[in-house]
């Protein structure tokens, strides 16, 4: 069986794949060939495993697979696809990420999160609001939404009941536990940099925030998710 572990970057698409290994045992792999994250991080810190059949062949398999993607739902995802839709403000996965991408040489902050918020691509990454409407519509039994939010907060219980609503059934590792932000921030400070909700408040310049907001799709995926609008900074970086 497959399970998506389906997210725009920067949503906590790593976290809970952590969550994953540390809970159930289990390790994930990704739809791309290499896995930035396990690289960066390790691939015992994040639960890797390098994926070894071609997707069609993990559907098939009486073996459970999670696979991460940050790719818009396209041709390689099937309709009978189980997925977890990993979901968070859009603004303050766009900072997240944008944030991430300035640490490479000659990147900057600003132009990394314009660039992003004005990506329309229709395959890949794409735009945040066509990233998560792509997975959310039409709604589906198979696939599940989990808020960033309640994966902070309560972590290990969320995963529980994602689990349940997905009919995936895994013991649980025997001493197994969710680790906290500030041990996790300790082992990757720039990659688990703030871990909050509503971060983009004191970083997403003002005309950025309008930016956001006049794009479509991030409107309506904005008020499918119960997003409000809340001013960003009126000055910028």
């Amino acid at each position: 069986m497959l399970v998506w572990l389906a997210s725009y970057p920067r949503s906590g698409n790593t976290f809970l794949r952590i969550l994953l290994h540390r809970l159930y045992g289990v390790r994930t792999s990704a739809v791309y060939d290499i896995d930035g994250v396990a690289e960066r991080l390790g691939p015992d810190m994040v639960g890797f495993r390098r994926r070894q059949d071609s997707l069609d062949a993990m559907r098939e398999s009486a073996e459970l697979h999670f696979v991460k993607t940050h790719r818009q739902r396209d041709d390689d995802v099937d309709e009978s696809d189980r997925a977890v839709c990993l979901v968070r403000d859009g603004r303050d996965a766009l900072v997240s990420w944008a944030r991430l991408e300035s640490e490479k040489p000659g990147r900057s902050f600003r132009v990394e999160l314009e660039q992003m918020i004005r990506r329309e691509a229709p395959r890949g990454t794409g735009s945040w609001g066509n990233n998560v409407l792509s997975w959310l519509r039409p709604s589906a039994q198979q696939r599940v939404v989990l808020r960033f939010e309640d994966l902070v907060s309560e972590p290990s219980e969320s995963l529980r009941r994602t689990l349940a609503r997905l009919a995936v059934s895994l013991p649980p590792r025997a001493g197994g536990d969710a680790p906290s932000f500030a041990a996790l921030h300790q082992v990757g400070p720039r990659f688990f940099r703030r871990g909050q909700i509503g971060t983009y408040r004191d970083e997403l310049p003002g005309d950025l925030h309008d930016l956001f907001w006049s794009r479509p799709a991030n409107v309506t995926a904005m008020a499918l998710l119960g997003y409000g609008y809340a001013a960003g900074r009126a000055d910028g970086p």
